[in-house]
């Protein structure tokens, strides 16, 4: 008949990832909360709050690495995912503001997914600071912004992008690309530049 044990075995190993699952879906929003509030201080040009929400925001993921690393299967849950592709967004669009940098992969510890999915987003948030900048007259870091973001893009046009989720956002890439190209022509047109 049945091996009871071997069953008893399956129940603990199912139950613990499901624990570990629960907490990993946890931090993943703490991660997520921390992301959004690190880009929301650097759209306020609060970057001493924002280089305090990046030691927490480490903090955060490390827990939530730990977690992950008793189980590979766990990277694999959803909200992990996007709290990762967020983390890298906040953590490169800080960087980036604060010393005109983008950081790599590497440096961030992450997947090269996670990395793709973060930089895409950036491009989003590098064309709203732009907006903000070309509103204050400092013309000449929305060419900048829109330099970093054709380089992006050059960049990414290397990939064969094959996941849907992947291929939409980088799609998002083109249409900020075509809005800061906008921006600095209407700005070259009104003498601004």
């Amino acid at each position: 008949m049945l091996n009871k044990k071997d069953f008893k075995e399956m129940r603990i190993k199912f139950n613990s990832f499901d624990d570990n699952r629960e907490l990993v879906i946890k931090k993943s929003r703490d991660i997520l909360k921390l992301s959004k509030q690190i880009i929301y201080s650097v759209h306020r040009d609060d970057l001493k709050e924002a280089a305090k929400l990046v030691k927490n925001i480490e903090t955060e993921k490390k827990k939530a690495e730990d977690i992950v690393n008793k189980n590979s299967q766990l990277q694999f849950v959803g909200a992990y995912r996007v709290a990762i592709g967020e983390y890298v967004e906040a953590m490169l669009y800080y960087h980036f503001i604060k010393s005109r940098k983008i950081l790599t992969h590497k440096f961030l510890r992450v997947t090269t997914e996670h990395y793709l999915l973060g930089l895409i987003d950036l491009t989003g948030e590098l064309g709203r600071k732009a907006v903000q900048l070309a509103g204050k007259g400092d013309f000449k870091k929305v060419v900048l912004i829109k330099e970093a973001v054709n380089d992006i893009y050059g960049e990414l046009l290397k990939f064969d992008f094959r996941d849907s989720d992947m291929r939409r956002k980088f799609d998002s890439v083109k249409y900020d690309l075509k809005k800061l190209e906008d921006l600095v022509l209407d700005l070259k047109l009104k003498g601004k530049l």
